[in-house]
């Protein structure tokens, strides 16, 4: 266990800061779990919809520096191919 005062925060900021990437993590996995469901109905509104929602939730993530802007590209672009295959 820390002694240190700055340690001591460290430890705590360094808490804070995971629940909070926690949180957002789930929030674009769960974006990307509605656009997987849209696709397997084969609901193209819906997809595009759900596409929408989710890119603005990884861009956010990117942004927070959850992911790294290449990660929120590529998840962008594989959903993005995904919804465009629909017909």
């Amino acid at each position: 266990m820390a002694n240190i005062k700055s340690a001591k925060k460290r430890i705590l900021v360094t808490k804070v800061r995971t629940e909070r990437n926690k949180s957002i993590r789930s929030a674009v996995k769960t974006a990307i779990k509605k656009v997987d469901a849209a696709i397997e109905a084969n609901d193209k509104e819906a997809a595009v919809a759900a596409l929408h929602s989710a890119t603005v939730a990884i861009d956010k993530a990117a942004s927070k520096g959850v992911y790294h802007k290449n990660t929120a590209s590529r998840k962008v672009s594989r959903l993005a191919k995904a919804v465009n295959k629909l017909a």
